[in-house]
């Protein structure tokens, strides 16, 4: 199962982190895994390229594990107000997207949102 925590403080959505994989086909033949991490990649160079902003990821090579945390969602770091709505409303439809997987795919990807964790 693929577990993504999507990541909000005071209501906004600044990051996510995908562990485990979906289990829903064997590897190379998995709708599910490759949906996710084209959405992934998509949500990387959007923020990266289409708005301009620093987003910081990690990708795990031998997990497979993908923590994004994009500083510039959040009014207290960012420089133009607009583009923090627009970056945390990218995330949030993300979330929404994930959200609509899980009909579907129940039983392959969990979902979830957690506070934190801390930005330094």
């Amino acid at each position: 199962m693929t577990k993504v925590t999507f990541f909000k403080k005071n209501g906004v959505y600044y990051g996510f982190k995908e562990t485990g994989h979906t289990g829903f086909a064997p590897e190379g033949e998995d709708i599910l895994c490759a949906a996710i991490s084209a959405m992934t990649m998509l949500m990387i160079n959007a923020i990266e390229v289409s708005y301009a902003s620093d987003v910081d990821y990690t990708i795990d090579e031998k997990t497979t594990d993908i923590t994004v945390i994009c500083k510039a969602a959040l009014p207290e770091y960012a420089e133009d107000e607009k583009k923090a709505y627009a970056v945390g409303g990218l995330i949030y439809a993300y979330y929404i997207q994930l959200m609509d997987l899980l009909e579907e795919y129940d039983g392959y990807l969990d979902v979830s949102e957690a506070e934190g964790p801390e930005i330094l």
